[in-house]
């Protein structure tokens, strides 16, 4: 799960242009009524639909299909320094994915739980 930190928190939107997608969203904001709530769609182009990922929004996605392609509008300027994360298998979160995580890029596996952070 992604996210830019302050004072560059990055607003989003994602497409899915092939294939189709699992989305999740997650409010990582520290003063939100809603913080820790999961927010899940399905996209796909057949749908025509685009999400809105707000700044202080963590964000991921799982493929449902072969050859799927994910396109983001980035509001702000990508910042190495400000890049952040946590795992998605996150007990805290306890987000369910469709289908079993099998694949996962070196950096998303190497996300912290959480717990271990001063995040929560």
């Amino acid at each position: 799960m992604h996210f830019q930190r302050a004072p560059k928190a990055d607003a989003k939107i994602v497409r899915c242009t092939a294939g189709r997608i699992h989305d999740v969203i997650v409010d990582v904001r520290p003063t939100s009524p809603t913080r820790g709530r999961i927010f899940v769609s399905e996209l796909a182009p057949s749908s025509a639909t685009m999400v809105y990922i707000p700044a202080g929004f963590a964000h991921g996605f799982q493929t449902l299909e072969d050859n799927s392609v994910v396109e983001y509008l980035m509001g702000t300027e990508y910042i190495e320094e400000l890049s952040d994360g946590f795992r998605h298998d996150d007990p805290m979160v306890g987000i369910k994915w469709p289908e079993p995580v099998t694949v996962l890029s070196p950096k998303d596996a190497a996300w912290p739980l959480l717990a271990d952070r001063r995040l929560w």
